[in-house]
């Protein structure tokens, strides 16, 4: 059945609740390649308890469906909908792809939280071939305080052609001129065994013989690996470290990497914006683009 956007636009995906400890933010940040240089004080502080500071990325995982820490909240009233069971939306989950993915956050997240987190569906867009949902989902304090909100944009292949708008055009598109900088980071062969630590276990990252029936020679890393990997080299390279500096960042997942492999991060400052791209090191391969940091 075709999409019903006047239905699906604004469901409730349901409430969760949850925590995270100074061990969670470790393992997210080694997840990611934090601890190369393991006694600099440039990796120290993503490394270790004793002045550790939080990746903005965290908050894709903070608040995951995917980790032991998230629980949906005992509230009768909070929808509690999976995406597969919202009315109008009907879908094949095999063909669904995570396109984009962006957060925006109030302040520097802290080593320690506990929290209450609300999703809800934020728009449905009609790109022909595929329907593209925007998932919302804004995490607070225990005091009611905002920390963050993460929007994720998901390809739902073969839904599309139901009469929506189409949304508006990719942007932040690198200027025609050359990067104020390029940041290399090296991944770990080990680099997807890592992160499924932090609750992501799709064998896709771990076991050859899926990625074969995927379409892959071997496991590939997580888009949200990814997604982290270039925040910390945008922090690393053009923030000092700072990551009080980061109010927002948004990425489209262009291309795969494979663990191993070396990303070049390249950014180009613009205003209040660091517009950025990630390539593969090692067969010139586009992995993040149209991505953007936002400055404080």
């Amino acid at each position: 059945m075709p999409v019903d956007r006047d239905k699906v636009l604004g469901a409730s995906l349901g409430k969760s609740s949850g925590s995270w400890v100074t061990d969670d933010v470790i393992l997210y940040h080694l997840g990611i390649g934090a601890g190369f240089a393991a006694t600099d004080d440039s990796e120290l502080q993503f490394t270790y308890e004793a002045q550790l500071k939080v990746l903005p990325s965290f908050a894709v995982v903070a608040a995951s469906s995917f980790s032991s820490r998230c629980k949906p909240a005992k509230d009768p009233d909070s929808g509690g909908l999976g995406l597969h069971n919202v009315p109008g939306l009907e879908f094949n989950p095999a063909l669904l792809l995570h396109g984009e993915q962006a957060i925006t956050l109030s302040g520097p997240l802290p080593v320690e939280a506990e929290f209450t987190s609300e999703s809800r569906i934020a728009e449905v867009y009609d790109k022909g071939k595929a329907a593209l949902v925007i998932i919302e989902s804004e995490a607070k304090d225990s005091g009611g305080k905002p920390l963050f909100t993460n929007r994720m944009s998901l390809f739902l292949r073969g839904e599309g052609g139901f009469g929506g708008p189409s949304g508006p055009a990719a942007g932040n598109e690198p200027p025609k001129r050359k990067p104020d900088g390029v940041v290399e980071s090296k991944t770990l062969p080990q680099q997807a065994l890592l992160y499924r630590l932090n609750g992501d276990k799709n064998p896709l990252h771990a076991d050859p013989g899926f990625a074969k029936k995927g379409g892959f020679d071997k496991p590939i890393i997580h888009g949200l690996c990814s997604y982290g990997i270039v925040c910390k080299a945008v922090v690393d390279g053009a923030l000092a470290g700072d990551v009080a500096r980061v109010a927002g960042y948004e990425a489209r997942f262009r291309g795969v990497a494979f663990p191993g492999e070396t990303y070049l991060t390249s950014y180009w400052q613009e205003g209040d914006k660091l517009i950025i791209e990630a390539k593969s090191k090692e067969r010139d391969a586009v992995i993040i683009s149209n991505a953007a940091v936002t400055l404080r």
